[in-house]
């Protein structure tokens, strides 16, 4: 009579044959993950664009908007496109406005689209370029919350991502004041 670990061994052919497996399985599905596409983990395609990582930052206690950004979104097309607006539910407008330097801090200008020229990445960055200002928040953005961001652009059409709000990493005092 053979036991249940007995069957297991002889169907997997003996211990050292089920280690080798295990090994091949394992190696298997590390090449699977290796060669996913990124825009899994930290980018979305739309297009020829790439939407790198989408994140938001916290507000700031007593106001009533908000902050999304980009680490980037590259064009890799032979054409320019442009986002000429956003949109999300936890916000009554998005509104684009590019950042200057002015003096110890940034100076926001809303524009009414952001250029992104091709084979270049554009900068969305909490830190200068540009960034998305969320209007008239329904509730404020804390550490971990995640919530949609739709981007409509003049060529590759309308793209959701999920923003995760999070502190930056370089965070500073010129940040709050802009």
């Amino acid at each position: 009579m053979h036991t249940h670990a007995s069957r297991l061994s002889v169907s997997f052919g003996g211990p050292r044959h089920l280690s080798r497996r295990l090994a091949l399985v394992s190696l298997i599905g590390f090449a699977v993950l290796a060669t996913a596409p990124q825009a899994q983990a930290h980018g979305t395609q739309a297009g020829d664009l790439l939407l790198d990582h989408a994140y938001g930052v916290p507000s700031v206690p007593g106001e009533t908007h908000g902050k999304a950004y980009f680490r980037g979104i590259k064009n890799a097309g032979a054409q320019a496109d442009r986002l000429v607006s956003a949109s999300t539910p936890i916000a009554a407008a998005v509104e684009l406005q590019s950042l200057k330097k002015h003096g110890n801090g940034l100076h926001e200008e809303a524009v009414t689209a952001i250029e992104l020229p091709p084979k270049a990445t554009t900068l969305l960055r909490h830190t200068g370029d540009y960034q998305l200002l969320l209007r008239n928040l329904k509730q404020p953005l804390k550490d971990g919350d995640r919530f949609d961001l739709t981007l409509n652009f003049a060529r590759a059409g309308t793209q959701t991502v999920k923003v995760w709000v999070q502190t930056p990493r370089d965070a500073h005092a010129d940040h709050k004041e802009h």
